[in-house]
């Protein structure tokens, strides 16, 4: 049995330098070296080992264990998910929909500030809520590519983009899930995201125009950006204070989305912005509904794959005795399971779970992109060059998913993140402007708001508990924390490269995000602490789970 110690050297802070040297190596590899993304994360799981083994006393087989609990959970399901999405995106541009796809947007703007707010932060939005694991921003990116943006600004645009949504990605599952390990109700932390991030809803899409255009695009953008911004404020604050942690990304986006392309209706910019050297706008008018209609189908198919794959009705086939249940294929090292305890006694499960097909999002993807084929009839010939070119363009970021997710579960179960944390937790009142920050280095290390929560929740709420802080902000802000550092993750940072064609060039896409998401993590605490010290009405008392 091993039994995790957070504090090996006997001073946490000498223990959490130790637990940072991986971080460093993958932090050097990208930025000074250059590496590639899959020999960055080569190099990381090497120097994790090495720290799990002599400094925190891992044996190897546990570390083994963990590598391969890691790079599956990289395969399955983030890599399946971002497969089927360049999957249905290729057949999208194979069978010539995505050229009326350019079109009908340039309709609505031919501007790239806006179309960049419409799909980066709009759609992308609605992605999130509904798919998450990266999803979104495979196929925004993807999309601004085909739109006419430099593929490296498209990715680093969309990244930035999809911050304001991840605290309630995937209906809500990152809040959900810290709420019940937490033990209180979802509705305060919920209530009290939605309050934290009024600020950087507010801000991101102005940031991101002026990212693009300086203080001129803003100004020149300035009424269109109001509306999409404030909709999507006002519609994420609402649905998350009084509906819960599951609508609050997908409603946002389907309001500012309708909010924003009605006012553009009426008002357009007076200068149009363009990245590329398009000047002509006159061959983007008058489309026909059904061509426009069939253009977009494969992506109206996917939402509708998706609502289907989120309804309780649908999901219950999949339970064990129902029709779908075969689908379930577990994968588990049967001698390894719960032998590793943290120091309270808690045991971590080493068992492998990996659910063949069934209720992933991937395979929702994958469903729209099979009904794409049907009902536009692409001939197989172009089916098969998409699906192979998705297939050769995805091999090399499937490693580097995977070999990252795999640092990140080593570093989990060999107690290194949880050192990380401790020691931000010894800080005693300066503690309340670290508490997002251990959100940050949460979906740094794993990639995901929600493991990020599972794993920094209950020393968020032991930490406020002990500071007379109420638990709901402490909880919303490593939440809030980690969505500014989902930019700067090398999961998200490998997807979104892999999503434009830019396999091997992670140290460009990390050198552009690392800054802001710098800068947007220190403002987020910053804000913590005025919220604590200042406006601590605002706060929510949470109710407990009756067990």
């Amino acid at each position: 049995m091993y039994q995790q110690i957070f504090d090996p050297l006997g001073n946490v802070w000498l223990s959490a330098l130790m637990a940072f040297i991986p971080i460093l190596c993958f932090l050097l590899c990208l930025l000074v070296f250059k590496l590639k993304g899959y020999q960055a994360g080569f190099a990381t799981v090497i120097v994790a080992t090495l720290v799990a083994y002599f400094t925190y006393g891992m044996p190897f087989s546990l570390i083994g264990a963990s590598f391969v609990q890691g790079f599956a959970q990289g395969m399955w399901p983030i890599a399946w998910i971002i497969v089927a999405a360049i999957f249905l995106y290729k057949l999208s541009v194979k069978s010539g929909s995505f050229e009326v796809i350019k079109q009908s947007v340039m309709t609505i703007t031919p501007d790239h500030r806006i179309q960049v707010i419409l799909i980066g932060f709009c759609f992308g939005s609605f992605l999130e809520g509904a798919i998450g694991f990266g999803g979104p921003v495979a196929i925004t990116a993807a999309l601004l590519v085909g739109l006419g943006l430099r593929p490296l600004y498209a990715a680093g645009l969309c990244l930035i983009a999809n911050t304001a949504p991840v605290a309630f990605g995937a209906v809500g599952i990152p809040i959900i899930a810290m709420a019940n390990l937490v033990g209180v109700e979802q509705h305060a932390v919920s209530a009290m995201v939605g309050r934290m991030l009024v600020p950087l809803s507010l801000t991101v899409p102005f940031f991101i125009v002026f990212l693009m255009d300086g203080f001129k695009g803003v100004k020149e953008t300035f009424p269109a950006i109001l509306v999409a911004t404030l909709s999507f404020t006002a519609t994420q604050f609402i649905s998350s204070n009084y509906l819960g942690a599951e609508l609050p990304d997908i409603a946002s986006a389907v309001i500012s989305l309708a909010c924003t392309t009605i006012f553009l209706k009426f008002w357009s910019p007076k200068n149009i912005f363009r990245l590329d050297d398009l000047k002509d706008f006159s061959n983007h008018e008058q489309l026909e509904f059904g061509k426009v209609f069939k253009a977009w189908l494969p992506f109206i198919l996917l939402i509708l794959c998706i609502i289907v794959w989120t309804q309780p009705w649908f999901k219950a086939l999949f339970v064990k005795g129902e029709v779908f249940d075969y689908t379930q294929v577990t994968m588990a090292f049967n001698n390894l399971e719960s032998s590793i305890t943290d120091p309270n006694g808690k045991a971590i499960d080493l068992n492998l779970p990996i659910n063949f097909i069934a209720l992933q999002a991937g395979t929702a993807i994958l469903a729209a992109a099979f009904l794409t084929i049907i009902f536009l009839r692409i001939k197989s010939s172009v089916v098969e060059e998409a699906f192979g070119d998705t297939l050769k363009e995805m091999a090399m970021p499937c490693i580097t998913i995977g070999l990252v997710v795999a640092f990140a579960f080593i570093a989990k179960n060999s107690g290194m993140s949880a050192t990380l944390g401790t020691a931000f937790a010894q800080t005693g009142n300066a503690f309340v402007f670290f508490s997002p920050v251990i959100g940050w280095i949460g979906v740094f290390l794993t990639g995901s708001d929600t493991s990020a929560n599972l794993l920094f929740g209950p020393l968020q709420q032991v930490s406020a508990n002990t500071l007379g802080i109420k638990e709901a902000l402490f909880l919303a802000a490593n939440s809030v924390g980690g969505v500014v550092g989902k930019m700067i993750s090398p999961q998200s940072i490998a997807i979104a490269c892999a999503a434009v064609g830019l396999a091997g060039k992670e140290s460009d896409l990390f050198k552009f995000t690392l800054k802001y998401s710098v800068g947007f993590i220190i403002l987020i605490g910053i804000w913590t602490c005025i919220i604590a010290f200042f406006l601590n009405g605002i706060v929510p008392d949470v109710a407990y789970i009756q067990k």
